[in-house]
């Protein structure tokens, strides 16, 4: 399918700006960059309104946690507690955080009608793999520990990452199985980087145009490994855990013009084929990162109307 409209003078405006690309710049420079970006696209824009944002910490393996929990508008909590989806930002484990997806963590609130809980992780380069992860995985343990005291029910607690975020996400979820954890109500992976490597299909096709290149996936993974030889980790490349089975539903969404397009459809046959309930779609002729461009792309409140639809089932209580 061709680009979306919406897509297309997007991608023509930022060719047009003459901008650097992330990867030509150091880890520093790409963050104050990033903060710029957002600055012009959310000049003017009232951040959405929900219940309530407490910002808080939490103790981590080895530094203390931002955390910042959104309460959506309008929903009666239960006796046995509000749903929750834990949510893992992306930007290749180097750039962003909970402030600069403050606009969709309160979008994603009041859409699927979940406490969403959105933890800041440490970043590469300065903290390389296992950190991140390691992080991901400890606030996971926090929000269930504190489930009661935070009016959430632990038995609809889901999980939800995109791109670098999609692959703590799906790394937590491999290891919360591993070590016998608490049980996820689901995962929501979009356009995850759950591969080391940026030979796919996806990647040779769409590496080069489309604001994620295979030169970022480069940049990217190479702040984040200690070594290649990390990248044979399956909590560091989930796709190649030995076993897939005894996971959690699935809900995978992945970009067409997205270099870790392909990542996203394999790991979801990976799943399918270990019995894991899965639910993928590509959305047609869109970006990476295009759920965060909630102002530009009506793909991106598409996204939100659906994603909303398909997972508060795996959400309800039992019985409804």
């Amino acid at each position: 399918m061709p680009l979306d409209p919406e897509v297309a003078q997007f991608l023509q405006e930022v060719e047009d700006s003459g901008a650097p690309a992330y990867e030509t710049m150091t880890p520093a420079e790409a963050r104050r960059q990033e903060l710029t970006d957002l600055a012009i696209a959310n000049a003017g824009k009232t951040p959405e309104a929900v219940s309530e944002v407490i910002h808080s910490f939490i103790p981590g393996p080895t530094a203390d946690l931002p955390v910042r929990i959104y309460r959506p508008l309008g929903i009666e909590v239960p006796e046995a507690g509000a749903p929750a989806l834990i949510f893992i930002h992306g930007s290749g484990w180097v750039v962003s955080n909970i402030e600069t997806n403050d606009h969709f963590s309160r979008a994603l609130a009041n859409r699927t009608g979940a406490v969403v809980i959105a933890a800041n992780y440490q970043k590469a380069p300065e903290h390389k793999f296992p950190i991140p992860m390691d992080d991901c995985y400890n606030a996971t343990l926090w929000v269930f520990e504190q489930a009661k005291a935070l009016g959430l029910d632990p038995k609809r607690i889901g999980i939800m990452g995109d791109s670098a975020g999609g692959n703590l996400a799906a790394a937590v979820t491999l290891r919360l199985r591993d070590e016998m954890g608490p049980l996820l109500a689901c995962q929501v992976l979009v356009y995850p980087a759950v591969h080391y490597g940026w030979d796919t299909d996806s990647a040779k096709l769409h590496g080069t145009g489309y604001l994620l290149q295979r030169e970022s996936m480069k940049y990217y993974w190479g702040h984040y490994l200690r070594s290649p030889a990390d990248g044979q980790n399956p909590y560091c490349s989930p796709l190649d855990a030995a076993s897939h089975s005894c996971l959690p539903p699935a809900l995978i969404y992945t970009a067409e013009y997205d270099p870790l397009c392909d990542d996203g459809f394999n790991y979801a046959q990976k799943l399918k084929l270990a019995g894991v309930p899965v639910s993928y779609k590509m959305y047609e002729g869109t970006i990476h990162g295009f759920i965060k461009m909630l102002q530009r792309f009506t793909l991106a409140q598409t996204f939100l109307d659906e994603l909303s639809e398909a997972v508060r089932p795996l959400l309800a209580l039992q019985g409804e």
